[in-house]
């Protein structure tokens, strides 16, 4: 990688996330989110069993459910950077007035609720699990029909794109042709319609005298969309632990868009199954959970927000790692290797940015105390070194 060799030193695996040496955890210490040079690090204790940790590289997650507001204008910033912005939304009975974003692209995200997204393009119906595409300068509304909750993604540089897939083709993970794009629905009445327009984060208000969804064909490649997560079939290793960037759904500039959706996990018993540990230095990892059991995590319920900057080292807790154990144990246990193939059950989103991330205004009010000390094990449970 990058022209350099690849060096082994002392004990290690044949192959990475397979047949660990006896007594060991492994650590991948890697580069561009999973695609460029690594090293993995075998150690006698998890990377995460630290006593404590102080200061802005703490892992921390947030309780969306503690956000105080519902049918406000734009979505409220939790995270962000100068290229992303993850916020939420609450809608409950939507705005009257049309919104246009001229700052960013963006990506949302239904979480909960039914209705329409009202686009000059024509309208989306939304529902759970739906990530709606809006181009950025495109008029739109949303107009729910229960109440909502959204994650947004706005890319302030780029646009949304699908990830490269390579040797896989271009119809792993979802076929293009299940992304849908609103047909016109032209709506030809005379009034007063406000459109606010976000630009440099100030709003300007433009009244027209007609609907501005007066739409009555349109062609090209930019455009409103909608997938939702049911379609995305992903790809899975009986023998292997794939790292998440296998899971990517949209790129943008410094930004990937991930989707953790059910899949069978790896049947091999020299495999690992939960993520490996890592401290990937050059993303900060954001992860919204939407529905399912979070196999890798201890004590993580719908709705909950994850935030692991870059630095410290990231993987299962020890919760999970004994959950996972046991089911193991169980599963050798069985008559004849009968038991069924275990399932990650889970849907997830996860956010990875290039440039740190900064708590947003919302933050404070919605942060979890001590998430940090989930991985941490009680002192006495330690061997001294060289014990």
């Amino acid at each position: 990688m990058d022209g350099l060799p690849q060096w082994v030193r002392g004990r290690t695996s044949r192959q990475a996330h397979v047949g660990l040496p006896e007594g060991t955890v492994e650590e991948e210490h890697g580069r561009s989110g999973f695609y460029g040079p690594a090293s993995h690090l075998y150690r006698l204790h998890p990377p995460t069993d630290w006593l404590s940790v102080e200061g802005p590289a703490a892992h921390r997650a947030y309780d969306t459910g503690r956000l105080d507001a519902r049918d406000e204008r734009w979505p409220r910033v939790l995270l962000h950077n100068d290229q992303v912005a993850i916020g939420l939304q609450c809608l409950v009975d939507g705005r009257p007035e049309f919104l246009r974003d001229a700052d960013g692209d963006q990506c949302t995200f239904v979480h909960e609720g039914t209705g329409t997204l009202r686009t000059e393009y024509g309208p989306l119906p939304y529902r759970p699990g739906d990530y709606l595409i809006v181009p950025r300068g495109t008029t739109y509304r949303f107009e729910p029909a229960q109440p909502t909750i959204l994650l947004v993604v706005e890319a302030w540089q780029s646009r949304f794109s699908l990830p490269e897939r390579g040797l896989l083709g271009r119809h792993a993970l979802f076929d293009p042709a299940v992304i849908e794009v609103p047909e016109p629905e032209a709506v030809d009445e005379a009034g007063e319609f406000t459109v606010v327009v976000k630009r440099a984060g100030e709003d300007t208000e433009v009244v027209y005298p007609y609907h501005p969804c007066d739409v009555v064909g349109w062609k090209g490649d930019v455009a409103p969309m909608r997938l939702n997560v049911a379609d995305i079939r992903p790809v899975t290793s009986a023998r292997y632990h794939l790292p998440p960037s296998a899971h990517t759904t949209w790129v943008a500039d410094g930004f990937v868009v991930c989707t953790f959706a059910p899949r069978p996990m790896e049947d091999d018993p020299d495999a690992l199954r939960l993520p490996f540990f890592h401290r990937n230095v050059d993303y900060d990892e954001v992860i919204f959970y939407h529905r399912g059991e979070f196999f890798s995590r201890a004590g993580i319920g719908q709705g909950l927000v994850t935030f692991h900057p870059t630095g410290l080292h990231h993987g299962p807790q020890p919760g999970a790692r004994q959950r996972d154990a046991e089911a193991a144990a169980a599963t050798a246990g069985a008559a004849n290797g009968s038991a069924a193939r275990r399932m990650a059950d889970e849907y997830a989103v996860m956010v990875d940015a290039r440039r740190p991330l900064r708590p947003g205004p919302i933050a404070a009010a919605l942060e979890v105390d001590g998430y940090v000390r989930s991985w941490s094990v009680p002192a006495p449970s330690r061997v001294p070194p060289g014990g």
